[in-house]
Order: structure tokens, then sequence, then C-alpha cells
């Protein structure tokens, strides 16, 4: 998987419902590249489907956890950045300073789902450890409406 590939991911995550044409637009490749690296991915696992979202649809169905990562080396871990960015599970990957190096926030369909994604950061190349934390409850929100952008809170 090049940088192009994970142009088109980062795109197909924001909008999965987006042409071709557009696509190819934007990773600057022609619409027939852009076909087949999509059908690439799919057959390799990299793109395993198409999730449906709801607008306004808060019924607690997805399964959420903080997972706290150790690196073996923080001044030279880009490489689990970069895993970690095509997931797409996650959505908040932050680089901390103090004890841990990584906060993920994980939001999956299923618990089986959450438990696949934690086991795979955690046999990562470069992970010495994980702290994890489920979801239990949420009591305030403010990444949904927001999701993709970057806000300061207020």
């Amino acid at each position: 998987m090049d940088s192009v590939d994970e142009k088109i991911i980062a795109e197909l995550t924001r909008n999965a419902r987006i042409s071709h044409a557009e696509l190819a637009g934007r990773v600057l490749l022609s619409r027939n590249a852009v076909r087949q690296r999509i059908e690439r991915l799919e057959r390799q696992g990299h793109i395993a489907g198409y999730t449906i979202v709801r607008a306004g649809d808060d019924s607690g169905d997805v399964v959420s956890a903080l997972v706290l990562v150790h690196r073996q080396d923080r001044m030279r871990g880009g490489d689990v950045l970069a895993a970690l960015k095509r997931i797409p599970e996650v959505v908040i990957c932050e680089v901390l300073s103090g004890d841990f190096d990584i906060m993920v926030r994980l939001e999956a369909a299923t618990l089986q789902r959450l438990r696949d994604i934690w086991e795979d950061i955690a046999e990562m190349p470069g992970v010495r450890d994980t702290v994890t934390a489920l979801t239990l409850s949420a009591v305030v929100n403010r990444t949904r409406a927001g999701r993709g952008a970057s806000a300061a809170p207020g």
C-alpha cells in the first residue's frame, strides 16, 4: 500500500459514495486507475466494506474505547502512527506527552471488532504495551458533529 492508496482510503472514509472521476481528480490519477486500485484494496482486505451511518442516530449501538499506547521508541515510532491512520475505526489519534505516547479513540460496530483492532494495535511492530478502557456511557460528546474537523473546545 502506497501513499496514493492511503489518500484513496482517506477520501472513501470521508465519503464512500464519491465517484471514481471525482476521486481521481483528488488523487491525481485516471478514473480507471482509481477503480483498479479500489478493487485491489478490496481484494487485499484494506477495504472490507462500506458502512451506513444514519444522521442523528444516537441509539448507542457504537462500542468505543480509549487505547493508550507505549511505543518502543518515541522518536522513531512514525510507523505506528501510519498504521493507526489506516484503521477506519480510529476516530481520534493524538501524540501525548507524559507517561503514554499515543491516545487512540476507537468506535466500532461490535465488541468483537473492537477487540480485533486492539489485538492488531498491541501486535504492531514498535508498540511496547497498551492500556485500554471501554466506554461505559457518554456524558458529553462534542466530537460527532465535527468528526474529521479540528475544532477548539468551546
